[in-house]
């Protein structure tokens, strides 16, 4: 296992009043965030050195990519997982929300479906919606749990996904790889069958891979375009720097699509959504990541791994009423409150109210906010800011 100490986690860098949504979006200096999805940790010094010499530079024109972008997200690619990009394959963006909702644009039509793996990602949701798409849930059945501080383990319901990718207007598969918001490593075995459905139906693959890189020590990830050829034909790869590398503020990303007529098509999408702009420190902040940042993202997995444990241990011995998802990547911990009598969103409001604790409601990552029992907390931080929302979460629920 790769030696955490190596990089500094645990110095508590103040974020309030630095123009960030994660802090200074809240209704009192004290309340402890814990919801948005992004690391309270500075970026790997090879990265701020890269961008401390570009803006020493002191010219910030429009943007050319140049061909060492596409060869450090390649090299990328093929030292982590073994799967080789070719340059006209990857297609930069400025974000991966904004990438979906471009894709969305140029494969279906208003009224086509789209299927999802709920709970996942809320922007799924808004990204369909907001151009006149039909959301098509395929929802992941939980197993019993064998350990009373676990819950169960997601599973993918095989004979709803058959029938709903079966439908002629369900057009896009919306795949969460890494799932968010469980943490779930999807199996290659799991990945074949998916991917083999929607061929068989002809409904194209998006896959949403920007967790990849933040896997618990053990785990492995698995590109979906890289289990076959005919998955590669029918797959668009989003990957990017953001939630690795803590960059989601210099806001670039890519689309990976190796077929040439899906990547004509989308590549038109994202011209006429003019989503390609991408900025300079996007550019350079990635290239010094993807080159030179391996050991600080190993390092960085280690810490967040025990953060995990860390909320294990504190839940089974201080809040054994509250179960934790058995995740295996990500730094997002899915929390089943049920026994406590709250749902998620009851929860989430007590928590901030009685304790300035901002976590997120379980309803979220669900279409039209249906009720769950779930939260999620974001443990990407220092130890000690992880110890300051656990102490938060119960004392409040030690006062219900």
């Amino acid at each position: 296992m790769t030696d955490a100490s190596q990089f500094d986690f645990d110095t508590v860098v103040p974020r309030r009043g630095s123009g960030c949504y994660k802090w200074d979006s809240n209704p009192s200096d004290h309340t402890l965030p814990m919801f948005v999805a992004d690391m309270d940790f500075k970026a790997p010094e090879v990265v701020l050195e890269a961008l401390r010499q570009r803006v020493d530079h002191g010219v910030f024109g429009y943007t050319w990519v140049p061909e060492e972008y596409y060869a450090a997200v390649a090299g990328w690619s093929e030292r982590r997982y073994g799967f080789a990009l070719e340059h006209d394959w990857i297609l930069p963006t400025i974000g991966i929300v904004p990438a979906i909702s471009s894709i969305l644009r140029a494969l279906i039509q208003p009224g086509d479906g789209v299927m999802v793996q709920t709970p996942v990602y809320h922007c799924f949701f808004s990204s369909i919606e907001r151009i006149g798409g039909r959301i098509v849930e395929n929802k992941l059945v939980m197993t019993d749990s064998a350990d009373a501080a676990s819950t169960g383990i997601y599973q993918v319901d095989w004979d709803d996904l058959e029938q709903q990718a079966a439908a002629p207007d369900v057009k896009v598969m919306l795949l969460c790889h890494p799932h968010n918001p469980s943490g779930r490593v999807w199996r290659d075995d799991e990945l074949l069958r998916l991917g083999e459905i929607c061929l068989r139906h002809n409904v194209t693959v998006v896959s949403d891979e920007i967790h990849c890189d933040l896997l618990f020590p053990g785990e492995a990830h698995r590109p979906f375009a890289s289990l076959s050829p005919d998955h590669l034909a029918n797959c668009i790869t989003l990957m990017a720097p953001g939630k690795t590398f803590n960059l989601a503020g210099l806001q670039i990303g890519n689309a990976v699509i190796a077929d040439r007529a899906l990547r004509v098509k989308v590549l038109k999408a994202l011209r006429e959504h003019e989503i390609q702009g991408v900025n300079p420190f996007g550019v350079v902040g990635s290239m010094a990541a993807y080159d030179h940042g391996a050991d600080w993202v190993d390092a960085l997995n280690v810490y967040l791994y025990r953060n995990f444990q860390h909320i294990q241990h504190f839940l089974q011995q201080e809040l054994p009423q509250l179960k934790l998802y058995p995740q295996q990547s990500t730094y997002l911990a899915w929390i089943d409150c049920s026994a406590i009598g709250l749902n998620g969103t009851e929860l989430a409001k007590r928590l901030l109210e009685d304790g300035e604790l901002r976590i997120s409601s379980g309803s979220g990552f669900l279409p039209g906010q249906q009720e769950n029992r779930f939260i999620r907390l974001n443990f990407a931080c220092p130890k000690s800011t992880l110890e300051d929302g656990l102490a938060r979460l119960k004392q409040v629920l030690q006062s219900l």
